[in-house]
């Protein structure tokens, strides 16, 4: 039987390099061959060099995990992050369109404004209120016109061992401060790259159902609560977590205050069973710990 060959762009980000341990634990995917790049191997706004990669490595599938994901420098810098979040999924899709592949294209809940009050579905209507937003729904439009078999992924607050995330940061000063204020009115769910990774590589070993979809982790929370809650299971406790408004807080990029995503379709469509996140922020620990 031949293997699916399925390319992972961006693999040394969260996401990418949480992929790789799926992939190399006794987890990974039956009947599949990884192919890692980032951008030391393959430049993904390249379209000549991408098709020229996806054509010699014989790519079945690209799982798109690059992005340009600094949410305020995407505000002065929109013409970059256009580039990398909006053209190259674009790219990337037209290439694999040429060998009847599947493109899976990462997106964010970003894409919508935070207005609601209750979980976003697929069939939402999105409306971007920050340059971060805007680029990552036009690399989802750019995906889903230039390749037929599309599937788009929409995260939220994405964390794990790997890189810089709130999770860790949150960890570094609740060490070193006493005092320390996250904001309570952005209400989300955060999600552990591992968790995401598991479900994408459980979704590309089956056959391809295209469409888009939500993925984070279950259940709600906001900032400050996720905070007490990292605090509490790392054993910090010289360091006193206040609530604050957003408004006390003021950043370049404005955040969706409501970003709860509604699962259901993820999950009936591809049989997946989701952690909640206080249980995969337990696991997360676990491994950090181990590298500190």
């Amino acid at each position: 039987m031949e293997l699916k060959k399925i390319l992972v762009t961006g693999a040394n980000g969260q996401l990418g390099n949480e992929i790789r341990i799926i992939v190399l634990a006794t987890e990974g995917c039956p009947g599949c061959e990884f192919l890692f790049t980032d951008i030391a191997e393959l430049d993904i706004c390249n379209a000549p060099a991408v098709e020229s990669y996806v054509k010699q490595n014989g790519a079945d599938v690209i799982i798109n995990c690059a992005a340009f994901t600094a949410v305020d420098k995407a505000e002065s810098e929109e013409a970059l992050a256009r580039k990398i979040n909006a053209d190259a999924p674009g790219i990337l899709a037209r290439a694999i369109e040429k060998r009847g592949g599947t493109m899976v294209q990462i997106s964010t809940d970003y894409v919508f404004d935070g207005e609601a009050c209750k979980p976003y579905t697929e069939e939402s209507e999105v409306n971007p209120v920050s340059a971060y937003g805007r680029t990552k729904l036009a690399g989802e439009k750019a995906a889903l016109d230039a390749c037929r078999n599309t599937v788009i992924i929409r995260t939220a607050w994405l964390y794990s061992s790997f890189g810089h995330n709130f999770v860790k940061t949150m960890l570094k000063l609740g060490r070193e401060r006493e005092k320390l204020g996250v904001v309570f009115d952005q209400v989300g769910t955060p999600t552990y790259a591992r968790a995401l990774a598991r479900a994408i590589v459980q979704i590309v070993s089956k056959p391809v159902v295209p469409g888009t979809y939500h993925f984070t982790d279950e259940g709600v929370t906001s900032w400050y609560d996720f905070t007490i809650a990292i605090h509490k299971l790392a054993g910090i406790s010289t360091c006193k977590v206040s609530p604050l408004h957003t408004s006390d807080y003021p950043t370049p990029a404005r955040r969706p205050h409501y970003s709860v995503l509604d699962k259901t379709k993820i999950k009936q469509t591809f049989s997946l069973e989701i952690p909640h996140w206080a249980d995969s922020l337990k696991e997360c620990l676990r491994i950090i710990e181990k590298q500190d």
